[in-house]
């Protein structure tokens, strides 16, 4: 494994494009032979994604029972919750167990803010990292104290959206 620092990295916003980089993150790490682990909160299903992240050897973990509140879910807000605590407690065993370069927990900073479990469990992750580990996080609405705690954040910001014209997401450019 690296020596070198490990960074937090924040990928967050209103628009879109937060897994994209996060993800284009992972498959420039992978070009160097790193060792990467994908975790997906609230993803659930099958996406492009998936099949090139297998072909370029990055585990992903996808935990949940999809979004919350959004896309005609109708689980009751405590299986949400039990489901993203479940992934939490396997990103957090996979974080500190020293295997991985690069780490990518995709939509928690979202699990947070939906309500699915406190702040304070990413914060506890971002302090036990690896210090050469990379950890990148994506969501919308990170807190004023996740970004004081990362060494990188970026901010999506929506301009203009496809949806703005009824146009739905698009197989192979959304998911």
């Amino acid at each position: 494994m690296n020596k070198e620092k490990g960074l937090v990295i924040i990928y967050t916003g209103e628009g879109k494009g937060k897994t994209t980089a996060a993800l284009g993150l992972a498959m420039r790490a992978a070009g160097y032979d790193k060792k990467i682990l994908v975790v997906q909160f609230g993803k659930n299903s099958f996406s492009g994604e998936l099949k090139s992240l297998e072909r370029l050897k990055i585990k992903i973990i996808q935990g949940g029972k999809g979004f919350v509140k959004i896309l005609g879910d109708k689980l009751p807000l405590k299986e949400h919750k039990e489901a993203a605590k479940e992934t939490f407690d396997k990103l957090y065993k996979e974080v500190t167990g020293g295997k991985w370069d690069v780490v990518v927990a995709d939509e928690i900073i979202g699990a947070v803010y939906s309500g699915l479990f406190p702040e304070s469990l990413i914060v506890k992750l971002i302090k036990a990292k690896a210090p050469s580990l990379d950890l990148i996080l994506t969501g919308h609405h990170a807190s004023r104290k996740l970004i004081a705690l990362a060494d990188l954040v970026t901010e999506m910001k929506q301009v203009k959206h496809p949806f703005q014209k009824g146009i739905l997401a698009k197989k192979g450019i959304d998911y």
